[in-house]
């Protein structure tokens, strides 16, 4: 699933993101959402959430 809807993402799910500096090599990283920093209901780039790591970055896939 992909992560553009803030209604399918829910704290503590696992996620991979892409970090900023990391969106030219699309480098993803993995991890449990603790807090999602996007405010409205959609973006297209993906909702930008912040892992329990402190990693900031936009949901690119929603594990199951």
């Amino acid at each position: 699933m992909i992560g553009t809807q803030r209604k399918n993402i829910q704290i503590g799910q696992k996620v991979s993101v892409v970090q900023k500096q990391d969106q030219r090599s699309g480098q993803l990283t993995t991890g449990q959402v603790a807090r999602i920093l996007t405010n409205s209901a959609h973006h297209p780039h993906g909702i930008k959430v912040k892992l329990t790591d402190g990693t900031v970055g936009r949901i690119k896939q929603i594990h199951d």
